[in-house]
């Protein structure tokens, strides 16, 4: 297909980066994804006949590594028109009781992992002035909810890194989006969902309902993942792709809410915020 684009997705075995692999290639992309082993190489592969599936064997959290693979696939495959960073995991646990060691794996997967990845890929998509860089946050990176710090925190980051990054490049011809999800049938809340132990009696009333009604929510979320790789793929094609890409109603009602709680509290302390500046009136510039 002449309109036919190279797609670079980090976390394809499972998950929306399975989803995401699967229609693009049904769509004539050529994907090249990213999976732990050889074992899940060979299935990645074995999902176009037409050779559009293509793996390779990366951690993200090993900076080199990331770096070559991405130079090994720009000559050998062929220049990313789009990179998907989508490898990540959740977190669950309160605070308090969530040893800090999880939250610097949490960060280095969700958001270094994901920053080397589009650091690997922008110096060539600058040179060509042109290319779409998007990374897969969460509804969780927009809004919290109570035993989720620490993937909302690594969320939370990569959305600024994300929009950030948008206003640096747009004048290069760069488009960034991020795809911000809410709850989907993944395996997010099973297998690929860290859990601390509970050891604080405090927090019992609070956390063994989310605990329990986040298990049995497992595998019937609302977010069809076929439906949100149709989505994304909107975007891809789009001359004009958003900033920022919710996904879900869910999503959509609990964002909005967020956001207007804030709005609404920033509002009703106006007065006490300018209070702090000098009298002057002197601009920052």
């Amino acid at each position: 297909m002449s309109d036919q684009k190279n797609i670079f997705i980090t976390g394809v075995s499972s998950g929306f980066g399975r989803a995401f692999a699967t229609r693009f290639t049904a769509a004539g992309h050529r994907v090249i994804g990213t999976v732990r082993n050889d074992e899940a190489a060979a299935a990645f592969a074995a999902l176009s006949p037409d050779g559009l599936a293509v793996p390779r064997i990366l951690d993200v959290t090993d900076d080199d590594a990331v770096s070559s693979t991405v130079a090994d696939v720009e000559a050998n495959v062929g220049p990313l028109d789009v990179v998907i960073a989508n490898a990540g995991y959740g977190h669950e646990g309160v605070f308090e009781e969530s040893p800090l060691s999880e939250l610097r794996r949490q960060f280095d997967v969700n958001v270094f992992g994901a920053a080397a990845t589009l650091h690997a890929a922008l110096p060539y998509m600058r040179e060509r002035r042109r290319g779409h860089l998007m990374g897969v946050t969460s509804m969780g990176g927009l809004m919290t909810v109570p035993g989720m710090a620490y993937y909302c925190g690594s969320k939370f980051a990569l959305e600024g890194i994300l929009e950030s990054l948008g206003k640096e490049v747009k004048h290069l011809g760069i488009h960034v989006t991020a795809i911000e999800p809410g709850s989907f049938r993944t395996d997010w809340a099973g297998r690929s969902m860290i859990r601390s132990e509970r050891s604080i009696a405090d927090y019992d009333e609070l956390m063994n309902p989310i605990r329990e009604n986040r298990l049995r929510a497992n595998g019937n979320q609302l977010g069809n993942p076929e439906k949100a790789a149709d989505a994304v793929l909107t975007v891809i094609e789009s001359p004009e792709p958003p900033a920022h890409l919710v996904l879900g109603s869910d999503a959509l009602r609990l964002v909005s809410t967020a956001r207007a709680a804030v709005d609404a509290e920033i509002e009703a302390w106006r007065d006490l915020t300018v209070t702090t500046d000098f009298p002057d009136g002197a601009q920052l510039r």
